[in-house]
């Protein structure tokens, strides 16, 4: 009589084979997982600055909040005194918790390298009022929006 394998028994191996090796692959890039966790939560706090900030100039008749001016320079969001910012390039500080706090609950501080201090966000104002604000810390890419 001859032995072998069934049909049914070789699928089974096969859909085992492939659940392991999801799980290996899951288990071997963690990092990854985590970098996109924390990028996501870099966009999602770069909006909410950048909107609170745009509804600040819409309230108040198209003023910029105190502490931005026409034509600044990349600066750093936190209460860092001057020459103390932490993102690369970056000097200078601002403290926009008081004038965005109707819009905000708290300011966002990056969920890896950020503080109250130095926030790990930057904000810049054009000659024509355009407002970027950054990621510093981004991972593997660049996150920054302009309204």
């Amino acid at each position: 009589m001859k032995r072998g394998f069934t049909l049914i028994e070789i699928l089974v191996v096969i859909a085992i084979i492939a659940i392991l090796s999801v799980t290996v692959f899951v288990a071997l890039n963690p990092v990854q997982r985590f970098q996109d966790s924390r990028n996501a939560r870099r966009v999602q706090d770069v909006n909410s600055v950048l909107t609170a900030v745009h509804e600040y100039i819409v309230d108040n008749d198209g003023s910029l909040p105190t502490g931005l001016t026409t034509s600044m320079a990349q600066t750093e969001l936190g209460t860092c005194t001057a020459g103390n910012a932490a993102c690369a390039g970056v000097t200078d500080c601002v403290d926009l918790s008081t004038p965005l706090g109707t819009y905000l609950a708290s300011m966002p501080i990056d969920p890896q390298n950020g503080s109250a201090t130095t926030t790990g966000y930057t904000v810049s104002v054009t000659a024509n009022n355009a407002v970027t604000v950054t990621a510093c810390y981004a991972e593997g890419t660049t996150i920054s929006s302009t309204r």
